[in-house]
């Protein structure tokens, strides 16, 4: 997460795994910790034509070329090693890939967003009567600060009612 650990990267050499829009966005962020930027397409770029264009503009880089390994030294990055064979230096790699629940929200009948998170409302209440939701399934802001900060608040909300329901 560029915001959890960019400063220790500040302008070091960096990659991007994304594609597309994704990889578009996440790279104007990333684009403010260091200029040294490349955006790993793993397959064939689905950036338009004009987003292609800024890329250049900024001198980022775009390689379409699939990963094939990641190559570290005690759990620091050194290389991207393509297909083929090519290494690519890098200090960080950000792998910006498309969010997935990790639970069947199904069984349960939860409302999701558009984006596939748990919808919820203010008091972290979901569609379903009793069932509430927090943390890094009901939005985009996937840090451990804001999970324990939701986790936190609903845990309060639903002591809350719970004492309510006994008084």
């Amino acid at each position: 997460c560029p915001y959890c650990h960019g400063y220790e990267v500040h302008g070091k050499t960096t990659g991007i795994m994304s594609n597309g829009d994704m990889g578009f966005e996440f790279s104007k962020i990333v684009y403010n910790l260091t200029k040294e930027l490349t955006l790993f397409t793993n397959g064939n770029s689905t950036l338009s034509e004009e987003q292609a264009e800024r890329f250049g503009r900024n001198n980022i880089g775009i390689t379409e070329t699939e990963i094939e390994n990641i190559e570290h030294e005690n759990g620091q990055i050194r290389h991207v090693i393509l297909k083929g064979g090519e290494k690519v230096p890098l200090d960080a790699l950000y792998a910006k890939i498309p969010f997935e629940q990790n639970i069947d929200t199904g069984d349960l009948g939860l409302e999701l967003t558009e984006h596939g998170y748990i919808k919820i409302d203010h008091f972290h209440k979901t569609n379903v009567e009793g069932v509430f939701a927090c943390g890094d399934n009901t939005t985009m802001m996937r840090a451990v600060a804001n999970a324990v900060a939701q986790g936190n608040l609903t845990g309060a909300i639903v002591n809350k009612e719970l004492a309510e329901e006994s008084f």
